[in-house]
């Protein structure tokens, strides 16, 4: 206990000795002036209430005690963290700020300890960035993940001079009545990070693009080959390697696409749709691949005759393709794919399910499933061709939109793709989100 020493509450201590001595001092007084049975009554008057202090004294040491080795603690562990921490009252004076912090923000804490920050701090070259982290409506590029009022509030910001990328979770804090006192920042610099995934995502378009031509000039050779007239042998080495040529082109389409998804450009465009006739349409243009696989296709509808929602076409067009051949393409033979539609009761949202006969997914792979280029194992002794790079697509289009998606799947007996689209707009997330994922 000796390194705790330190701690121990003098003050408490030394009250109590006061006390005892003022006690003391009053009772031989009382001694030599009152009688014997005063004097019996003042002695255990001062032994019951001397007791009743002192054990109030003793706690309120122990909890002051207390008190402050739960503050040593948490400054350690504050002092240990990576991700900077800020702490600031409701007047927006500032009470902590960390070692992290001060890296990342390139200021002392002497500098801002104490000090109240308001909107023209950012007037202070030293305290901009901070400033701006305080007050998010002034940075130059704030995404938010979280709706406004919501707490904890988890939002991205970028700056351009300096360059950084920090991603801020803001907290309240809340005294034992639930009233707010003060706001807690951990703020975490994810520029490496970003960059490293820009000039990833660079490297893989300028590559995507340089296979483009290429493999649109192969592709087109072997079109104009199955125009001429071949013996059985030729035909068969065209066809393979016009499916090779076609399996390379949107291996190399989903490249560029990930690219853009990531660095939240790949371009939304949304407009009112009815959901059911869109969805019919993407069905019959799946049937055509249904067809040659030998699988069969229903649709099961809701009672309404029209489901109205906002959706970019082209980018759900996609992800809707990109479920239904996969469930044809990992079916049996003689197998079934049903695409049902549910307009939920409970919640402004439609579902859609997809659900086939084929080989179901391993219990082990489900949960890297949406993850980018994974493919489960017995997949791939059913169809070699494929990326691992479709379903990571789908999820962030519904995400993009607003919906979730999961999956259900006994193994050999078939999968269910569920995923949801919301029926208010105002769910629509207001713009696309960088991945790091």
């Amino acid at each position: 206990m000796k390194n705790f020493s330190k701690y121990i509450a003098l003050p408490e201590i030394v009250n109590l000795i006061l006390f005892w001595l003022f006690a003391l001092l009053a009772f031989g007084m009382g001694f030599v002036y009152l009688s014997m049975t005063f004097r019996v009554l003042l002695a255990a008057l001062v032994l019951i209430f001397g007791s009743g202090v002192t054990v109030l004294a003793l706690k309120a040491a122990r909890l002051s005690l207390q008190s402050k080795l739960e503050k040593a603690r948490l400054d350690n562990i504050i002092a240990s963290m990576t991700d900077g921490v800020i702490i600031y009252d409701e007047n927006f004076e500032v009470a902590v700020f960390s070692g992290a912090a001060e890296n990342i923000f390139n200021i002392t804490a002497k500098e801002v300890l104490g000090k109240k920050l308001t909107p023209e701090s950012v007037r202070d070259e030293r305290l901009a960035v901070l400033t701006k982290v305080v007050f998010q409506t002034l940075a130059p590029a704030v995404i938010r993940h979280t709706p406004e009022g919501t707490y904890p509030q988890v939002a991205d910001l970028s700056f351009g001079e300096p360059h950084m990328e920090l991603r801020v979770i803001t907290d309240r804090i809340k005294d034992e009545k639930g009233e707010s006192i003060g706001f807690l920042k951990i703020v975490h610099d994810q520029t490496r990070a970003v960059d490293l995934i820009k000039s990833k995502n660079e490297f893989i378009t300028v590559a995507a693009h340089q296979l483009r031509t290429p493999l649109s000039a192969i592709g087109w050779v072997y079109q104009s080959l199955k125009q001429t007239t071949l013996d059985a042998s030729q035909k068969e080495l065209v066809e393979t390697g016009a499916a090779a040529a076609n399996n390379l082109q949107k291996i190399v389409e989903d490249l560029l696409n990930i690219s853009k998804i990531e660095e939240g450009r790949f371009g939304y465009n949304f407009q009112q749709i009815d959901i059911i006739s869109f969805l019919q349409n993407v069905m019959n243009q799946a049937a055509i691949v249904a067809k040659e696989y030998g699988v069969e296709m229903y649709m099961e509808t809701p009672q309404d005759q029209s489901i109205l929602i906002d959706a970019d076409p082209e980018k759900l067009g996609l992800a809707v393709t990109n479920l239904l051949e996969n469930a044809i393409k990992y079916n049996v033979s003689n197998g079934r794919v049903v695409l049902g539609i549910e307009k939920k009761t409970d919640t402004p949202f439609v579902q859609i399910n997809i659900v086939d006969t084929g080989l179901g997914i391993p219990p082990d792979a489900l949960d890297k499933l949406f993850t980018k280029f994974f493919r489960a194992e017995n997949a791939l002794t059913k169809e070699t061709a494929g990326s691992g790079l479709g379903l990571y697509i789908v999820r962030n289009v519904v995400r993009r939109h607003g919906g979730q998606i999961w999956v259900e799947s006994a193994l050999n007996r078939g999968t269910t793709f569920h995923f949801t689209l919301p029926t208010d707009s105002r769910l629509i997330p207001q713009r696309e989100v960088m991945l790091n994922q």
